[in-house]
């Protein structure tokens, strides 16, 4: 069975650390020898199965007191390094930083290397250094993988060629959830509060909505970024003298049954990758309004009035139109929340895993 080595900079709660949790149990659950090396260990991370061995690939304390560019250089040699000692037969790296170096440490090897983009390219991979590198670089790659048209059509035609889009497996815990028998008079969002995901618009749209619909509330789930967003969210529902009715409500590990029952599913992003809180709220039958935010998660994931709605980015009088319209036409909210379920065929873990794995055979195969 085949020797699989995950590469990211840690597996901190996020949206790319989920997806190789989860790819790696399930690899690991088929009998595959799987190592996870990050960068570092960090306080809130996932939890992996016993079998699969974590690694550390960052800089040693030594190498801490390099400059720049050579403590750029160490990361590479020490991933080169655990490679050349562990050989295993591919490769495959999420994320900007931890792409880049996944095809350095491999030049030269008979090691394949796929790189992932799990964000908006044309926020992420836009300055000189990047453009230069993504040129340089993922044409060795011997895969690309993408999550959507949108992300892949940045890149050049040679890049394209050799990639494939595979979508991110839903957490198989928001799957098969019963249907509520009566929905909460509550609009909900999960998601890290960060400005890109932008619930400032959120609270303003809601405010909106609650002046036609008094009885109803805001919930906003997702860990603190530290990057001022929460102070910004907190100062806005009080200068909206809105507390009674709109609540941060923190980050949660049992999402499938806080959200379940609510009215309707409320995403705000300026922009994203593929969203897994948009996937995990559709696999829960949430009735959705969604911005159409680049690169194209939403539009790839919803298509309008069949299983959600899709809304203008950074509007938040079409968000309040959207949730009213949900909250007014409960049997339009109960058919779009009854399709949005189907994402878990396209999207279950055993489906996904099963698109890696016969990706990863093609290119072993390749390469030998």
């Amino acid at each position: 069975m085949r020797k699989v080595v995950f590469h990211l900079n840690c597996l901190e709660q996020g949206g790319a650390e989920r997806v190789v949790t989860t790819l790696a149990n399930r690899f690991v659950n088929d009998g595959y020898e799987v190592f996870i090396a990050t960068e570092y260990f960090a306080e809130n991370e996932f939890i992996i199965d016993e079998r699969i061995k974590r690694v550390h690939v960052g800089l040693t304390q030594k190498q801490e007191k390099a400059n720049r560019i050579r403590k750029f250089l160490f990361r590479i040699k020490n991933l080169r390094d655990f490679l050349k000692r562990e050989k295993p037969d591919i490769i495959i790296a999420f994320a900007l930083k931890a792409n880049y170096r996944a095809v350095m440490a491999t030049a030269f090897t008979k090691i394949p290397a796929i790189i992932s983009v799990r964000t908006n390219p044309y926020n992420h991979y836009t300055t000189f250094k990047d453009k230069l590198l993504t040129t340089l670089l993922f044409s060795r790659a011997e895969g690309n993988v993408f999550q959507t048209e949108g992300a892949r059509n940045f890149f050049s035609k040679g890049i394209q060629k050799r990639s494939r889009i595979i979508l991110n497996p839903i957490n198989e815990k928001y799957i098969g959830t019963p249907k509520p028998a009566a929905r909460r008079k509550a609009v909900v969002q999960s998601g890290r509060l960060v400005g890109f995901k932008n619930q400032l618009m959120l609270i303003d749209a809601f405010v909106s909505v609650h002046e036609k619909h008094s009885d109803y509330i805001l919930e906003i789930y997702g860990g603190d970024s530290k990057d001022g967003t929460k102070e910004l969210l907190e100062q806005s529902i009080a200068e909206h003298a809105a507390g009674s009715y709109i609540s941060l409500m923190g980050a949660s590990d049992e999402l499938e049954k806080q959200l379940v029952d609510a009215a309707v599913f409320a995403f705000s992003s300026d922009w994203e990758g593929l969203p897994n809180a948009l996937m995990e709220a559709m696999a829960l039958g949430l009735p959705i309004v969604a911005t159409d935010c680049p690169c194209g998660g939403p539009r790839t994931l919803i298509t309008d009035e069949e299983n959600g709605l899709l809304v203008p980015v950074g509007d938040a009088g079409a968000m309040a139109a959207g949730i009213n319209r949900l909250i007014e036409d409960i049997e339009l909210a109960e058919r779009l929340g009854d399709q949005a379920r189907n994402i878990e065929k396209r999207a279950n873990v055993e489906f996904i895993c099963s698109q890696w794995k016969e990706y990863i055979e093609t290119l072993c195969g390749e390469k030998r």
